[in-house]
């Protein structure tokens, strides 16, 4: 039973989109107010006010009600989809709703519709009057009401623009779904289903693109190398902004940016040959939590219905009895962040607004301060318990509490500056942890959600090293005599879910593109994306490949030609099969 109080919280929690759509419907009104305005007029009367009001409350009304029906048979709201399957396939769509209630469903129009004339006669004006002012006063009143309905329509000044995160709140599916505007929903996914009709990576026959990742995905056995010494331990993933394996010694040969962590790796269990799906943090986090490569061009955060039917690592952990929860110091609502984390079975999230007080940089909260708040609400948890931490500090512009450790001078000394700070709040909170009677039994998994250009500043976009990313596992909970072993087959961030699991024994078959990295059996290989091409990378080479012009940009071993076709022709079969699984989900 849903209790009263977070019903109610749906309809404050809906405030900013409902402001946005109004903002939208707003733009046609103002502009001509404003015309008006600047011609000087001291009365602006618009009489074809009152059609615009009533066209748009019975779309609107109609929108509402179709919406009630759509939601009881799909669990989603109207969107672009429905509206095109009704288009498109106008006899099944009846078909589709010939279980509705129609008395109740026309009885409900009609009452919207009523109660939205009354309202706009009686409420809503159509003449303004103004008194006789100059136009630079006029203009400023000009400049003031735009920026306000832009305002609106952003959702305010934050860093991240308006999108249906803002209006989730809950562990309850219905009330995030009653809290996001309909309207602004269904608008948003009208101007984003270009991108959901077709696919523009059909490379190769369906036929061969299929046999080419059934290859990749079909190894000889199932079986797995086991590291742990329990099979039921807490889980802590921590997710680190930009930690590219360049930072570290291990990996990239960098002196003293990342002495702690450089040391943890000679304590747990490396996998030095790691690479990140793309370039950032909305598709990292997607691929590491869901197992869910990245589409080149597009992101599946942008399309929270799509997303919410991808699996996530945390759900297999809560049906096993494992308690979750998220932890960011900034705004969870940034590129969906909130939506996936709400819709996948995390019991608990906390973002930048459950902090009080302390120092914060443009993006939110210091790592330490995060670091230190889980560590303070797991000693409340029962065990197991599946946490995830995602940490931002290492982002531009690169802000920190205290000194930087190697000046300011340019980018590079601050990138440096601020991941040696992470480095330091890293070690600072194992050790905390330490303390803490959950820690002999926690497994702690750290990974980068990206790579980045820094702080070598030489690898372009399409250069393997530029998505290169440490993958440690680390804790109490390894044998000993896998403690500093090294991994060095080519693994990808998106197997990470599937190489979790696999120590544990719970089955991860719904992770359709992750593979268990400490399976000796499986094809060792990854792929990445970024707006406009690809690559792919196995223990014999590597090819990048532009979207755009049909190019090779990056070949690791360009003399053998035959495996340089192979080897592009699978990194085709995968961007095209997985943004085929994007449109049909």
């Amino acid at each position: 039973m849903v209790p009263l109080s977070e019903i109610m919280a749906s309809f404050y929690h809906a405030l900013k989109l409902d402001l946005s759509m109004t903002a939208y419907i707003l733009v046609i009104p103002l502009f001509s107010y404003i015309y008006w305005l600047l011609n000087g007029r001291k009365v602006v009367e618009l009489k074809w006010l009152t059609i615009y009001n009533k066209i748009l409350i019975i779309l609107f009304s109609i929108v509402s009600v179709v919406n009630f029906n759509i939601y009881r048979e799909w669990g989603s709201k109207i969107n672009a989809k429905a509206v095109g399957f009704a288009i498109s396939t106008p006899n099944e769509a009846l078909a589709s709703s010939a279980s509705s209630p129609i008395g109740l469903t026309l009885s409900l129009l009609v009452l919207l519709i009523v109660i939205g004339f009354i309202l706009q006669r009686w409420v809503v004006l159509r003449k303004l009057s103004f008194k006789a002012s100059p136009i630079w006063l006029r203009g400023i009143a000009v400049i003031i009401l735009v920026f306000l309905n832009f305002l609106l329509i952003r959702g305010g000044l934050g860093g991240s623009p308006i999108n249906q995160s803002m209006a989730y709140f809950s562990k309850e599916q219905v009330l995030n779904h009653a809290a996001v505007n309909t309207e602004w929903n269904l608008l948003s996914s009208a101007l984003a289903a270009r991108m959901t009709k077709n696919n523009p990576y059909n490379y190769l026959s369906k036929q061969a693109a299929d046999a080419n990742i059934k290859e990749l995905y079909t190894p000889a056995k199932d079986t797995t190398i086991n590291i742990l010494t329990t099979k039921r331990p807490n889980v802590v993933l921590v997710i680190i902004e930009s930690f590219t394996a360049d930072l570290t010694k291990t990996l990239g040969n960098e002196d003293g940016i990342t002495p702690n962590f450089d040391t943890l790796i000679h304590k747990g269990v490396l996998f030095s040959n790691i690479y990140s799906s793309g370039s950032r943090t909305d598709k990292g986090l997607v691929a590491t939590l869901a197992g869910f490569p990245t589409l080149a061009a597009g992101s599946i955060v942008k399309w929270p219905e799509k997303m919410q039917k991808i699996p996530g690592i945390s759900q297999p952990f809560f049906k096993n009895g494992y308690q979750t929860s998220f932890f960011y110091g900034g705004e969870s609502e940034f590129d969906n962040y909130k939506a996936f984390i709400l819709s996948h079975n995390y019991q608990k999230l906390i973002d930048k607004n459950n902090f009080k007080g302390g120092k914060v940089t443009k993006w939110g909260q210091f790592d330490e301060a995060v670091f230190d708040r889980q560590i303070e609400d797991l000693n409340k948890e029962k065990q197991p318990f599946f946490s995830t931490l995602l940490t931002l500090t290492n982002h531009e512009p690169y802000a920190l509490p205290g000194n930087y450790k190697f000046g300011q001078a340019d980018n590079v000394a601050k990138f440096k500056s601020t991941a040696h700070y992470t480095d330091s709040c890293i070690n600072a909170y194992l050790n905390n942890a330490k303390k803490e009677n959950w820690y002999k039994n926690t497994l702690f998994v750290f990974i980068a959600d990206h790579g980045h250009l820094l702080p070598k500043n030489s690898h372009e976009i399409y250069v393997p090293q530029r998505y290169h990313v440490p993958l440690l596992f680390y804790g109490d909970v390894i044998k000993d005599e896998c403690k500093g072993k090294k991994f060095e087959d080519v693994g990808s961030q998106a197997d990470v879910a599937a190489t979790i699991l696999g120590q544990l024994d719970i089955s991860a078959k719904e992770f359709v593109w992750s593979k268990n990295l400490l399976n000796p059996y499986a094809k060792h290989f990854a792929f990445f994306s970024w707006d406009n091409g690809m690559g792919f990378i196995d223990n014999q080479q590597c090819v990048t490949f532009d979207n755009v012009g049909k190019t090779i940009l990056y070949n690791s071993n360009p003399k053998d030609k035959d495996l340089t076709l192979k080897t592009l022709n699978t990194a085709k079969s995968y961007l095209q099969n997985v943004y085929q699984q994007f449109i049909e989900l």
